[in-house]
């Protein structure tokens, strides 16, 4: 199996974050990973975006033209990669701040207020693990244990004491699709 995903909203949402956590519990169940960021100059505010590519075969290249899954925190990355995402391919989108609505009848959507619910948690900041989890639920490619495991490698230690919320982020967006399944 093949999974290409690109991950995109603001700098400060957590997407660097996203990627580095696939690519670590890719690596932990034996997957071929690769993990590439691209931002700008500015780190919180200006665009950024990573490309993950898990596989059970080696990775040719870490760069995804054509997503099979697309995790869309803001409008211009929205603009930007809705119109790429393969045929059959899966677009999770923020709704707490995406406003734009896609016309593609070829791709699943699933949108989360993800600001809000991680707003109810707490700390809007785990908005990325909401999205994360709710990738998880429905892409089982790669285990909500294995990101577990890969949160103290990616969170720098003086964020540790937030794995535990991290942890019920990822679990709330994962019954998030749950409930909405049912």
């Amino acid at each position: 199996m093949l999974e290409e995903i690109i991950i995109a909203g603001f700098g400060g949402q957590g997407v660097m974050s996203m990627g580095q956590l696939l690519a670590y519990a890719g690596m932990l169940e034996g997957k071929h990973v690769s993990w590439l960021p691209s931002y700008g100059p500015e780190q919180r505010g200006g665009t950024a975006n990573c490309s993950i590519v898990v596989s059970d075969e080696p990775v040719g290249s870490p760069v995804v033209s054509r997503p099979s899954t697309a995790i869309i925190l803001n409008n211009p990355s929205f603009e930007k990669f809705e119109p790429h995402i393969r045929p059959g391919g899966l677009l999770i989108l923020n709704s707490s701040l995406v406003t734009r609505i896609t016309t593609r009848e070829d791709i699943k959507v699933i949108e989360v207020q993800a600001t809000h619910v991680a707003n109810e948690l707490g700390n809007s900041k785990v908005a990325n693990m909401i999205l994360l989890g709710t990738y998880l639920a429905n892409v089982p490619f790669i285990s909500l244990q294995s990101v577990v495991q890969s949160l103290n490698k990616v969170l720098s230690p003086e964020k540790n004491h937030l794995i535990e919320l991290n942890i019920k982020a990822l679990e709330k967006g994962a019954t998030i699709v749950l409930e909405q399944i049912s």
